[in-house]
């Protein structure tokens, strides 16, 4: 359900709800401001880029989202793919990413994919997010130091190039960071501004700073990108051809990826904080109508921002009007005090985002995963930070992905077992069947699992004999879950080999489910009355009377 239309059913548009969602969307607002430039910049765009996101994204996730205290914008977790596809693409490109983003987004939504992308594990998540955490943080060295440009070229060579810049550190910048670094982090604590943000707190200080003592050699936004305009973003829709399209898809698949995971986390961090219980299809289709609107206007790629939907929560919101109000405080922002806007030093900027980076890495989270979990579990994280710093966010997700469904399938696969049953722990069986004991050349076994293309040579393991081979088999299928192809083929084929040494399978106790796809795929029928039976015991009656008659017929 879209959030704005069940908080109303909730009684959160009464006038008395009214007040703590607008102090809580005037809060987040100035929260935004700062880290909406502050990521645009990093993404490789203008300042008022990030506004225009912002602005755009957090009035239509409001609107159409399936969490009504969810808050979008920018986020860090965009800066690496986003800079990526501006370097490559352009400007121009990226807006035609983002869009095709938001139609993959919301046709995720449509197909209520919206569960899936929970199963990615948390491994592969903490170790993209911890990698482009560290991205983050070295990227900035440069405004932060005040460092000369390095020039491109993969991480690991930009980074020592900036290592070896030090020495040609400019110290007035530098010295700036460090204030700004250390009132982000400890200025709330200072008496009388416990309810200043950290972030707003170090933007405004260096910013008066470099207005009042005219540092030189200190780069601000005006100095940088230009001044910002004063004046709302005019609509265009970005050029789009079939050729670029097909260039930008994997990137704009990626944005789509990332975009849900951080969203649809978000969304669930702010249930656990307000107590409410968010639509993940509904939040993915917000999420996509805001990624299409969002270029239209000149912005970037947006989605739920964990951080600015924790101050929205903790400081009384609770209803969509938060994520609006949110909206309208940076649009008044943009009209009334761009030009001072423009005189923000990079330096500060730089210090927010070492902020962030530090937020986004979870290193105690990373530490104690590494020292805690199963073994090939800490592989797949350090592989996907790895291939996260020292590759592309695309290739680290989609090994780590394939990583963890191998190891997945390993983990089931041995979990599935092929059990031959002792005559002992068959009694009631016998009993209803009406027997003393088991026939000599009858073997019961049970397949405990799903039987699937991961576990079939448990089966062929199983019925590999010591001795020589049976008369007939009973095959126990009560705890089969499922019964995929490959599962089905290899039954199949284990059927056949069985009769050519002249043994006889039966099977037993299949759920509704696997039976059908036993039926279909012609394993079992009714011109073939003795392969399927409902339970054990009607299989050994079956038996006993197959012998019986057989007995009869030779005498």
């Amino acid at each position: 359900m879209i959030a704005l239309v069940e908080a109303g059913r909730a009684g959160l548009y009464r006038r008395g709800n009214w007040m703590r969602n607008v102090t809580a969307g005037v809060i987040v607002g100035v929260v935004a401001l700062p880290l909406a430039m502050a990521f645009a910049i990093a993404s490789g765009v203008k300042p008022e880029q990030g506004l225009y996101t912002a602005i755009i994204a957090g009035i239509a996730v409001s609107l159409f989202g399936g969490s009504r205290v969810q808050i979008a914008g920018p986020t860090g977790a965009f800066i690496v793919i986003l800079a990526g596809v501006v370097a490559q693409f352009g400007v121009g490109g990226l807006l035609v990413a983002t869009l095709m983003a938001g139609v993959i987004l919301v046709g995720m939504g449509v197909a209520r994919m919206g569960a899936v992308i929970r199963f990615i594990p948390d491994p592969v998540i903490v170790g993209f997010t911890a990698g482009i955490a560290v991205i983050i943080w070295v990227g900035q060295w440069r405004y932060f130091f005040g460092l000369p440009e390095t020039g491109d070229g993969p991480f690991y060579l930009q980074t020592w190039r900036l290592l070896g810049s030090f020495p040609r550190m400019h110290w007035p910048t530098a010295l700036l960071g460090l204030g700004s670094l250390a009132l982000a982090l400890y200025g709330p604590r200072i008496r009388g501004l416990g309810k200043v943000p950290g972030p707003l707190m170090a933007m405004v200080a260096a910013t008066v700073v470099v207005a009042v003592l005219d540092l030189p050699g200190v780069a601000t936004i005006e100095s940088t990108f230009g001044a910002i305009p004063r004046a709302l973003p005019e609509f265009a829709v970005p050029s789009i051809g079939f050729d670029e399209v097909m260039l930008l898809l994997p990137s704009a698949f990626t944005i789509a990826m990332l975009g849900a995971i951080e969203s649809l986390l978000s969304a669930v961090v702010a249930d656990g904080m307000a107590g409410t219980r968010h639509d993940s299809n509904q939040e993915l289709i917000g999420q996509g109508i805001a990624n299409i609107v969002s270029p239209l206007f000149g912005g970037i790629a947006a989605t739920g921002a964990i951080a600015r939907t924790a101050t929205n929560i903790r400081n009384g919101g609770n209803a969509p009007i938060a994520g609006v109000v949110h909206a309208v405080v940076l649009l008044l922002i943009l009209l009334v005090i761009a030009p001072w806007a423009g005189k923000v030093p990079l330096a500060a900027l730089a210090a927010i985002l070492f902020v962030v980076a530090w937020n986004m890495s979870e290193a105690p989270r990373f530490v104690r995963m590494v020292r805690q979990a199963p073994k090939a579990d800490v592989v797949i994280l350090l592989i996907t930070f790895a291939l996260t710093i020292l590759t592309d966010l695309v290739v680290a997700v989609n090994i780590g992905v394939i990583l963890a469904m191998m190891q997945f399938l390993r983990r089931m696969s041995a979990s599935v077992e092929v059990v031959e049953q002792a005559p002992s722990g068959l009694r009631q069986e016998l009993a209803e069947a009406g027997l003393e004991s088991l026939p000599g050349d009858v073997l019961v076994y049970s397949i405990d699992g799903p039987f699937f293309f991961g576990s079939v040579d448990s089966l062929e393991r199983a019925l590999s004999w010591s001795r020589g081979p049976p008369g007939r088999i009973v095959l126990r299928l009560e705890r089969v879950p499922f019964i995929d192809a490959t599962g089905l083929k290899r039954l199949e084929s284990t059927i056949a080999h069985l009769k050519k040494h002249g043994v006889h399978l039966l099977l037993t106790g299949a759920n509704m489910a696997v039976l059908r796809k036993l039926a279909r795929a012609g394993i079992v029928g009714r011109d073939d009355p003795g392969s399927y039976f409902t339970s054990l015991s009607e299989a050994l009656r079956y038996i006993e009377a197959k012998r019986t008659a057989d007995e009869d017929a030779s005498a």
